[in-house]
């Protein structure tokens, strides 16, 4: 499956409370570098033909605004919680100025989700200005959006299946605590992989630091990035300089350039 050069754009690398946390004086959050300010996370694919967004969390609108996404493709979602949702609203922007609907990819659990949040863009009497969606169950068959090829694979959140992607030898992978054998068997190959990474101690439904490392290991993928962090991690600078070569910590504002892949 040929990819086209592709462009990553980390609109935000934090976990569902960002960094820095609402009443919180610990040092990360106090911190005055730019890396240890997260929004919720998310990340822009681009080709040269087609933008697409992989979540929609409360921090949406400001990160489009961030980035000056004037004109967006379509949004692909991993799973159902609102820190990787709660923005969808503001697709309207898009919706009124390309005068078309919104490409949504979703898988059946986060489909329902939508439809009782955002129940107002589903009714069939339709109040003018509504976010206008066209949306798309997906599972596990790779799929197409415009000419970026996208591999799903799916991973656990504790009990929740979640929806990570391969765009190309590009995989993105938030949100996640246990990959099955098979799953990991669509990771191996890509050049570039993003994992959640919580924090250092044990969490329920997040890989920590320590397990991240060990999977990108084990997976043997050359470059790896961190992303979901918390402001438990610690400080970007202290942690990233304990990391092995060949995995970094991700942060807000980070650019990727792939090359063409066949």
């Amino acid at each position: 499956m040929t990819c086209p050069p592709l462009h990553i754009s980390f609109l935000g690398t934090g976990t569902s409370g960002g960094v820095p946390m609402i009443a919180c004086d610990c040092e990360v959050c106090c911190s005055t570098d730019s890396r240890d300010k997260r929004l919720r996370s998310s990340i822009l694919v681009r080709s040269a033909t087609t933008t697409l967004v992989v979540d929609t969390g409360p921090d949406f609108r400001y990160q489009m605004l961030r980035k000056k996404v004037r004109h967006l493709d379509a949004v692909l979602f991993t799973h159902p919680h609102k820190d990787h949702l709660a923005g969808l609203d503001d697709i309207r922007a898009y919706n009124h100025f390309g005068q078309k609907p919104m490409q949504v990819f979703a898988d059946s659990l986060t489909e329902e989700a939508l439809r009782r949040d955002f129940y107002y863009a589903f009714a069939e009497s339709r109040y003018p200005g509504i976010p206008e969606l066209q949306l798309q169950t997906i599972a596990e068959a790779p799929f197409w959006v415009g000419d970026i090829p996208v591999q799903p694979i799916q991973v656990w959140h504790h009990r929740m299946p979640v929806l990570g992607f391969r765009f190309g030898h590009f995989t993105y992978i938030t949100d996640a605590n246990r990959i099955e054998k098979e799953e990991l068997q669509k990771i191996k190959g890509s050049d570039v992989l993003v994992l959640n990474a919580l924090r250092k101690e044990a969490h329920l439904s997040h890989f920590t630091l320590s397990q991240a490392v060990e999977l990108i290991k084990a997976l043997q993928v050359p470059k790896a990035y961190l992303t979901h962090l918390s402001h438990q991690m610690g400080l970007h600078a202290s942690v990233a300089a304990e990391l092995p070569p060949g995995i970094a910590l991700s942060y807000d504002g980070l650019e990727l350039e792939l090359p063409e892949k066949i």
